[in-house]
């Protein structure tokens, strides 16, 4: 009998007879990993644990501790939610079921509704479908077949979808028990392997293949995870969320609102624009310390730049359009320019605009790196139903930056900006980071040898940084390679903020030069570059880290000053005076309340300091300090008062 090598992990190497399964290597390896194994991999590619392996191969055996299974979980938990569905209301047809980042879905079609009200039954269902802990098999079919099959079962869906498959491709079906669906797979060898660890979470509309004029589908979302604990932590995650949303707290706390009149943009009020300047501040004191230059370019640009710099073929779409019609004749937004007619674009990013300050003048080798900060106000068209409160919006400000460097300098450059980024981010409350590696898309600007430069650049630049990375292919820009950097937030979700990306392709089609040390014209090197990424929705990732109760020097109002009785309002005032005059963010609160309610009050609010004073602290030229989230409170006289809470206020790097 042929024998076939398999190489695991480890290095090493077993002989077995062809041809062989994960299975029968977990169970070659021992008992334990055959009980707990529930997939492989070979050769990289995830596969069910019963499927044959006839050649040498590298094998992987995955069990639960793998992140492989999340994956295999919430997949097998989508197709065990269509059979309970369909055993629960028969005539419900199926369509498709994809695992999720933190879940599952699947889409039906009925004539009755669903309702939340089903989940209940359909989870206890589910669960049944697991102790019957049914075997699910992989079967391969003639598309022919495949229609037939579905045409039977009145699954209509289903029976168009396989007529865009190959011919003459075999089509793999799973079989679970008695229901059986069209899928790629892999999944689990049996439903019982599937952890009770399960919920449904929403209900939501969509349509057959995203089209509307299909018929409109029922999506059922479903949560799932190894283990009840895992279930449990993300519910109060989730939880956590929700009260933490900074939609809700924007409005309690008075920062900003939205309204139809002005979709996708956002209204600053007084303390959402006063947490704004907080940050830009902080943002323009480290830009300057780091060697930045700050420049301001125009909001709207002539279509033939956008042209030149390649964003009108990719971008047009995104891109609002303004069009000067000297002419009176209808425009067509989409005929190059004529005559007098002016078709301009609002900026989606500032990139070709910083290269023309670049082109100014005649740039030598000396004047490198150069780098041109900009909180630059672009405008992208995003459809109406991607919005989200401030972390998706039409109109934002990008603390964006480029620098212009020699090739030889994208190493320095690049650790320089490393460690920046981290810093700031330390600084404003995320010490946990994760960086991608984004290489190469598939639809790209620049030949493959510009790129093969680019991506050893950047990669031996991240290597320099001793900073740990993983790689996310095809996700770079189209005209570089790039890093993602990925904060990581006070309840475990993961935001892209910050990018760094090499670009050799834009300075070559806007004609960048500089003058080398050898008197000849050279292209330099533009590494694009963000920390925050957009002020809007890094404001919204702050609210959200820090639940509205921001750190004292970035707090919108940072003091309080509360009277407990009529006769101590003179004093107050001279408080309030003491306290704008050392730069500190107060007010005076002298209504004729009690204090316990004006304290309540202020500390909803998320105000960080409160200042009570009576007559006592007039008497005596004192304030009591009461701290949000402290039950405690400190009585100072009013100069070590003002020392304490100015010191509190400096903000990082102004030390």
């Amino acid at each position: 009998m042929a024998s076939i090598s398999i190489t695991l992990p480890d290095g090493s190497t077993r002989s077995l007879p062809a041809p062989v399964t994960g299975a029968d290597v977990a169970a070659d390896i021992g008992p334990g990993l055959a009980k707990a194994a529930l997939a492989v991999r070979v050769d990289g590619e995830l596969r069910d644990l019963n499927r044959e392996i006839t050649q040498d191969a590298e094998v992987a055996i995955v069990t639960m501790k793998d992140d492989d299974a999340l994956e295999l979980i919430r997949h097998d938990a989508a197709h065990v939610l269509a059979e309970a569905v369909q055993e629960l209301f028969p005539g419900t047809q199926i369509t498709f079921g994809p695992a999720t980042e933190d879940g599952f879905y699947y889409d039906f079609h009925r004539n009755e509704p669903f309702s939340t009200d089903d989940f209940e039954r359909i989870e206890a269902k589910m669960a049944e479908i697991v102790d019957r802990d049914e075997k699910i098999e992989r079967e391969l079919w003639s598309r022919d077949d495949v229609q037939a099959f579905f045409k039977k079962q009145g699954e209509g869906f289903k029976a168009e979808w396989v007529v865009e498959l190959p011919e003459d491709e075999d089509i793999s079906m799973y079989r679970q028990g008695g229901w059986v669906d069209l899928c790629r797979g892999p999944h689990l060898p049996s439903t019982g392997k599937l952890p009770k660890a399960f919920k449904l979470m929403k209900l939501a509309g969509a349509y057959w293949r995203g089209d509307s004029a299909n018929p409109q589908l029922q999506r059922i979302y479903g949560t799932a995870w190894r283990d009840k604990k895992e279930l449990q932590a993300y519910l109060t995650m989730l939880e956590e969320a929700e009260k933490r949303d900074h939609r809700k707290l924007g409005r309690e706390l008075d920062l900003f609102h939205q309204q139809e009149e002005a979709v996708g943009n956002v209204f600053w009020h007084e303390k959402g624009w006063t947490l704004w300047r907080m940050i830009e501040r902080y943002m323009r004191n480290r830009l300057e310390k780091a060697g930045y230059v700050e420049v301001k370019t125009p909001q709207l640009i002539d279509r033939v730049l956008w042209e030149a710099s390649g964003h009108w073929e990719k971008f047009r779409e995104h891109m609002f359009i303004a069009e000067v019609d000297e002419s009176s004749d209808h425009p067509d937004h989409d005929a190059p320019s004529e005559g007098g007619n002016k078709m301009l674009a609002l900026k989606p990013m500032n990139c070709p605009a910083h290269v023309q300050i670049f082109r100014q003048g005649i740039k030598s080798y000396r004047d490198l790196p150069l780098r041109m900060a900009e909180f630059g106000a672009c405008h992208r068209y995003e459809p109406s139903g991607a919005l989200h409160g401030l972390m998706r919006v039409r109109a934002f400000t990008q603390d964006d930056a480029h620098i212009f460097c020699t090739e030889a300098q994208i190493n320095s450059e690049s650790k320089i900006f490393c460690d920046l980024l981290i810093s700031i981010y330390k600084d404003l409350g995320f010490e946990d980071v994760l960086i991608k590696f984004s290489d190469r898309p598939e639809v790209r600007a620049g030949s493959d040898d510009v790129w093969d430069r680019a991506e050893a650049a950047l990669k031996e630049a991240i290597d320099a940084t001793g900073l740990p990375y993983e790689m996310n292919p095809g996700e770079g820009a189209f005209y570089g390679p790039k890093l993602e950097y990925v904060l990581r937030d006070a309840i475990g979700r993961d935001w892209q903020c910050g990018t760094l990306q090499v670009d050799f392709v834009l300075p070559e089609r806007l004609d960048a030069s500089y003058v080398g040390e050898d008197g000849e014209r050279h292209r330099p090197v533009m590494l694009h570059r963000a920390i925050l990424g957009s002020f809007e929705r890094f404001i919204a990732i702050l609210i959200e880290q820090y639940a509205g109760r921001f750190p004292f020097w970035m707090a919108p109002l940072q003091v309080v000053v509360a009277t407990i009785t009529d006769d101590a309002n003179e004093y107050a005032r001279e408080v309030l005076a003491a306290l704008t005059a050392a730069g500190l963010r107060a007010e005076a609160d002298l209504r004729n309340e009690k204090i316990n309610y004006k304290v309540r009050e202020h500390s909803h609010a998320a105000v960080p300091a409160i200042l009570v004073v009576g007559r006592k602290e007039a008497e005596s030229g004192q304030v009591s300090i009461r701290r949000l989230g402290s039950q405690d409170q400190e009585v100072l006289a009013l100069d070590k008062a003002l020392d304490t809470l100015t010191a509190d206020a400096v903000m990082p790097g102004m030390e």
